[in-house]
């Protein structure tokens, strides 16, 4: 018989990677607009993402919901303790989708829906790096999640960046002439700091974490888990060098970015596992009965499929350059 927690899980890894890659070039164009040269440039940005920005939060819906289902220990600990972060993230996403319904619309205050593009992509990201860092910390003080702390507030940080290099390398492939010349720079200059950034991450959950150190650095963990620095540094290098070519190829830098990503998520799942919440819930102590996990499963395994599906039919459809004359 299955492992319904190891299947819900698999799950809600899925959903948090997909909405990590997707909205996170989408929140990172928002990062990284306010380094663009010129107003049409920031303007073929947003155009770039006017079509698919909702879409992609669909997976942080999913995720939630799917937290939710199967394991509701750790969503009522979570949510109780990280109230403000994750308020702060809805007030964020709140700002950026105004601005898109209204940037297009607007003659005398395209400034304040710029302003409000940008704020609410990096307050969005800071506020989930926080979530992040806290869960990841295993934080807990007298039952009590710390969530400002400089773990946390170095992992916001991480995200800051990473988010902008997958907007940079997205607005490579979507940007044509010295729009794209700007990104790829731009995408250089990000890589570098995720890579810093990545490292003292890692350093601190070494330091900090004796289970995770214990995966990461002790046999047979080491061996299993080495190729995921070295296929990082692979990826990081591959990057590099192709955003250093401005002839070159513009979808394989975004999918580069993509795959820095895939392995940073698979490292930090490796040290973390089987905990959903690091130092005090596992995944089968927080576990939901069997009846409502049964009852759920049916609808995913029927839904999912059509998410997926609309996602690839929508990107498939506006694949391409932008341009402001038509549109896409």
């Amino acid at each position: 018989m299955m492992d319904l927690a190891l299947v819900y899980l698999a799950l809600i890894a899925c959903g948090v990677l997909m909405y990590v890659l997707l909205d996170g070039f989408s929140l990172g164009v928002g990062v990284v607009a306010p380094w663009l040269e010129r107003d049409e440039d920031r303007a073929l940005a947003v155009k770039s993402l006017s079509h698919l920005w909702d879409s992609n939060q669909t997976w942080l819906v999913f995720g939630g919901v799917a937290l939710f289902v199967a394991f509701p220990k750790a969503y009522s600990l979570v949510l109780s303790e990280l109230y403000l972060p994750i308020i702060l993230m809805l007030i964020a996403l709140i700002f950026r989708g105004v601005a898109f319904e209204f940037y297009f619309k607007s003659d005398t205050s395209r400034g304040w829906w710029n302003f409000s593009f940008s704020f609410g992509s990096i307050l969005a990201t800071l506020s989930q790096g926080l979530i992040l860092g806290t869960l990841v910390q295993g934080g807990v003080e007298q039952g009590r999640l710390e969530w400002l702390t400089p773990f946390s507030l170095l992992t916001a940080l991480s995200l800051l960046f990473g988010y902008g290099l997958l907007g940079s390398c997205w607005l490579v492939r979507k940007s044509e002439g010295r729009m794209a010349a700007r990104s790829r720079v731009l995408a250089r200059i990000l890589l570098l700091c995720v890579l810093v950034s990545l490292a003292l991450v890692s350093l601190g959950m070494l330091l900090t974490q004796p289970q995770v150190a214990a995966r990461w650095l002790h046999m047979p963990g080491i061996l299993l888990l080495a190729p995921v620095p070295v296929l990082c540094a692979w990826v990081s290098w591959s990057l590099w060098k192709m955003l250093g070519d401005k002839n070159g190829h513009d979808l394989q830098p975004l999918g580069l970015a993509m795959l820095l990503f895939l392995l940073s998520f698979v490292g930090l799942v490796a040290g973390m596992f089987p905990y959903i919440v690091p130092g005090q819930l596992t995944i089968w102590q927080a576990l939901a009965p069997e009846s409502t996990l049964i009852f759920a499963l049916v609808g995913i395994v029927l839904l999912l499929p059509v998410v997926i599906g609309y996602n690839i039919y929508n990107y498939r459809v506006f694949a391409g350059k932008t341009r402001m004359e038509d549109g896409y």
